[in-house]
């Protein structure tokens, strides 16, 4: 099934191109009353992809939940915790650095803003990007959820990630009594890892109603504007998923190629709707048949997804370069770096932040005396950056469970394939981690 879904969005891929041009290239006529025609029509497509958004939303916060929770719990002690959660704080750190100092020397080498000669705009002029919910402030209050139900009714990734440690670390300090409690949560997992299976079989038609809407309302003329931007962009996103996956070489093995194979689904899904939680599912999948012992992995991914965004950081020092050259603004070498380091400190937990690398870009040109409304020059194709951002952000936080596990283990063992019971016969056998974890709810590998 694996195989065939990857097929399935790849085609959806293709045709929602093909057709999204096709209809930008029969309707637009550069009129207003064409252009508005585009936008309904893109609406109506934006439709199916917001369904499937908000179905891959519906079980996120329950399967982050159930999966942590049963990850600490089968640690069996604190130590345990203690020692994982270092090791992937510390991975995460680096991975951060890197991903930042790459852009930021990227984007020195290649120069994409130089000699665009934009006109300074007025230093109160705003961009557009809510940045309420930026500031240190506001990120520490926000950490501890006001309620475990409202953070879930949210999505709040961090806040899910505190309330499940507490409660994992309960349940484990609790022992006998607690243990109805812990099957409780493992057959959770079960139930949403099937509901999950249902969820992704309508990625494929998402997928193409996606990238249809989005080049039939913009077209391709949107991509050439900022062409040698955007490309630039992408061979730092290259480079950096090189880098990070010669890491994982060097500390996994060779086998990190059998994890770029498994991850292909995921890195598709996630690049094709510009969403890494809609690959979280599946990255979940591919690194458990990789062999990432379960309580591993479900306490580093939704780790990662508030701490180790790392495409999402090496956009940001290049993206925010890139505006002050455009506008002709000289900074030192110093002021990059010292911009750099308050990048590092500020993108930490914003994933539930909308546009969350655009509020942190917003908040720190203002730091640094270059105007807010240089966002401006990149909205425009925003959405096919995030695109390579959300797919780089999956390889950078599979790598990164690949190597906590090597770590913590000393080596990583491919899991016994597993057959499934179909979801309408279901097994009664003990649980065991997260066998069948392929996604497929008719069962199999």
């Amino acid at each position: 099934m694996a195989k065939r879904l990857t097929t399935y969005i790849l085609i959806g891929l293709v045709l929602g191109i093909v057709v999204g041009w096709a209809l930008n290239a029969s309707l637009n006529d550069g009129s207003p009353e064409a252009a508005a025609r585009l936008k309904t029509i893109a609406g109506y497509f934006a439709i199916v992809s917001t369904l499937f958004l908000r179905l891959i939303k519906m079980i996120i916060a329950p399967l982050v939940f159930a999966t942590l929770v049963q990850g600490i719990v089968h640690m069996g002690d604190t130590a345990a915790l203690g020692r994982v959660g270092g090791r992937a704080v510390a991975w995460f750190v680096g991975a951060s650095l890197v991903s930042l100092s790459l852009g930021l020397l990227l984007v020195n080498l290649f120069q994409p803003g130089v000699g665009l000669g934009f006109p300074v705009p007025d230093a109160a002029a705003a961009s557009g990007v809510d940045r309420a919910k930026f500031g240190l402030a506001e990120f520490l209050t926000h950490i501890v959820p006001t309620s475990g139900v409202d953070a879930m009714a949210k999505n709040e990734i961090l806040q899910i990630v505190v309330f499940s440690l507490f409660i994992g670390v309960a349940i484990t300090a609790v022992g006998e009594k607690a243990k109805p409690l812990a099957r409780a949560i493992d057959g959770l997992v079960d139930v949403m890892l099937a509901v999950t299976g249902y969820v992704m079989r309508f990625a494929p038609l998402a997928v193409f109603a996606a990238v249809t809407a989005t080049l039939a309302e913009r077209g391709p003329s949107v991509i050439g504007d900022l062409a040698y931007f955007m490309g630039t962009f992408y061979v730092g996103l290259v480079i950096l998923w090189l880098l990070l996956i010669g890491a994982g070489f060097l500390i996994v093995g060779p086998r990190i190629r059998e994890l770029v194979r498994y991850i292909r689904e995921p890195l598709l899904l996630a690049f094709s709707t510009a969403s890494s939680e809609a690959a979280y599912p599946r990255t979940l999948a591919a690194l458990d048949r990789f062999g990432v012992p379960p309580r591993i992995a479900s306490f580093v991914l939704p780790l990662g997804y508030s701490f180790n965004l790392d495409g999402s950081m090496l956009y940001m020092t290049f993206a925010s370069i890139f505006i002050a050259q455009a506008y002709g603004i000289d900074l030192s070498l110093g002021t990059m770096i010292a911009m750099l380091l308050v990048l590092m400190i500020t993108s930490k937990g914003v994933a539930g932040v909308p546009r969350a690398s655009l509020v942190v870009i917003s908040a720190t040109l203002t730091m640094f005396g270059i105007p807010e409304a240089g966002l401006l020059l990149i909205l425009g194709v925003d959405h096919f950056l995030d695109m390579g951002r959300s797919a780089t952000n999956v390889v950078g936080n599979a790598v990164a469970a690949a190597v906590v596990a090597k770590w913590e283990a000393g080596r990583l063992e491919r899991p016994e394939p597993v057959e499934l019971e179909p979801p309408h016969a279901p097994s009664h056998t003990p649980h065991a981690g997260h066998a069948g974890l392929d996604l497929d709810p008719a069962g199999g590998r």
